[in-house]
């Protein structure tokens, strides 16, 4: 691809510019706001439950409906994204998900909460495959884990900023308020995101030696404009590679644990840890803060790695090694305090994090071509999502049942995530482009079958 002539501020200049790192905090704080609007309702729940009368055996099945429709709005979500582009999807996709935060506000009972969940899974689902995308577009390879995490570090700072920013509204305003403020946070976000993101050889903030660094640096470049024809490839095609099996199985294992802390994390708070609203205010924020910072370690070190080892080791060191350590999980069922169990889910946050980095540059690692990208990354969200829909039933069944009632569940999340481990360990071969025996060609308007 021809990068036209920069024609930002510093064009002359032969020191790159760093519009990449910008776009990258755009993705980290659009992925923030998505978590506190998902997070909403967990941390309101407790108090929701008296006014609108629901049973805590409901409660897990409200937690799951938004990944009835999450999970598979990943598969056309990837799909969308590779038909339109990532800078369209991202911004109208985040426009429907902050609507239907905000409506939560006149829900009047189980039926409309569930109906606005369900919207918020389907707008939400199309943003972890535009901004893989977009960290595929703009960043070269041995930038890719660490922009990875600063993307989905924002899944650990909106868990974080869920807990004091929801809780203190309540406290201050009621449950509803809570609704229409993380709402507006979205349409903000939006404004921001139209007038600041373009591909990396249309941007005028990155001059001609970033977007050499990109192109040269084996980024995954391909503009919305552009009508080369690509590869189009079927689910089913991909799903012939044990790799992409290894993929969505492990993802899998590392999102059931990390869904616990999405969805039930503040009811454990206030039922196996007798907390109040104010306490789990400032307690909540605890492993996702940790989380956070972790998340850029991991994403440093993997890159690290993948410079020094190549991509397969790279990637599988910090995966692998982080999930094991990410399955302390279980111990924090069985320890008498309260300070040592929040310690040990700080712990298991943190290296579930460390893993993540890793996991969010797989799919611009190992797609096919730039037009695939998308496509694969919906697939492994799809599984990853999946867990989503059964983690909060599955801790459900047990809620209510006294402090012993996470015991149990948190206990077979630790396996679980051992299982995860060893998924990428074995199942995953290298973390190359797949090599497809035959590809198809088409025009852009084409790809989606």
């Amino acid at each position: 691809m021809t990068v036209p002539p920069s024609s930002g501020p510093e064009a002359s200049s032969s020191k790159p510019t760093r519009a990449r790192w910008v776009i990258g905090l755009f993705l980290c704080l659009g992925t923030a706001i998505s978590y506190v609007d998902r997070a909403n309702l967990s941390v309101g729940l407790p108090f929701m439950e008296a006014d609108l009368d629901i049973n805590k055996a409901m409660t897990g099945v409200l937690l799951a409906a938004f990944f009835w429709t999450y999970a598979p709005g990943q598969l056309l979500g990837g799909r969308l994204v590779d038909l339109v582009g990532p800078r369209i999807a991202a911004g109208f996709a985040t426009l429907w998900w902050s609507f239907f935060t905000a409506i939560n506000a006149v829900a009047g009972g189980l039926a409309t909460l569930l109906i606005f969940r369900l919207g918020l899974g389907i707008g939400e689902s199309v943003a972890p495959s535009a901004f893989g995308k977009v960290v595929g577009r703009w960043f070269p390879l041995r930038e890719r884990a660490r922009a990875a995490a600063l993307y989905d570090s924002g899944s650990r700072l909106g868990t974080a900023l869920a807990f004091p920013i929801v809780s203190l509204i309540i406290y201050a305003f009621g449950w509803r308020a809570s609704f229409v403020v993380a709402g507006g946070l979205g349409v903000l976000w939006v404004i921001g995101w139209f007038g600041y993101y373009r591909d990396p050889e249309k941007h005028r903030f990155a001059n001609d030696a970033e977007k050499r660094l990109i192109r040269e640096g084996g980024a995954r470049i391909r503009a919305d404009h552009d009508d080369t024809p690509q590869p189009t490839v079927r689910w089913r095609d991909l799903l012939r590679f044990r790799t992409v099996w290894g993929m969505m199985l492990g993802f899998f294992a590392l999102n059931f644990a990390f869904y616990f802390f999405v969805t039930w994390f503040p009811s454990y708070l206030v039922e196996a840890r007798g907390m109040d609203l104010l306490k789990i205010a400032w307690v909540g924020v605890i492993p996702p803060l940790v989380a956070f910072f972790c998340e850029f370690g991991g994403g440093a070190l993997s890159d690290r790695l993948t410079r020094r080892y190549g991509p397969t080791k790279g990637r599988k060191i910090p995966i692998v090694s982080a999930m094991v350590l990410a399955s302390s999980i279980a111990l924090a069922a069985i320890v008498p305090s309260a300070a040592v169990a929040v310690g040990l889910l700080s712990l298991s946050m943190g290296c579930l994090a460390v893993a993540a980095a890793s996991i969010w540059s797989l799919p611009a690692d190992v797609a096919p071509s730039e037009g695939t990208v998308g496509s694969v990354g919906g697939l492994q969200n799809f599984a990853s999502n999946v867990a989503g829909i059964i983690c909060p039933i599955f801790f459900g069944l047990f809620a209510g049942t006294g402090s012993s009632a996470f015991v149990l569940p948190l206990v077979v999340t630790g396996g679980i995530v051992i299982v995860g481990a060893a998924c990428y360990l074995l199942i995953c071969r290298t973390f190359e482009p797949l090599q497809l025996p035959q590809t198809r060609t088409t025009q852009p308007e084409g790809a989606v079958r």
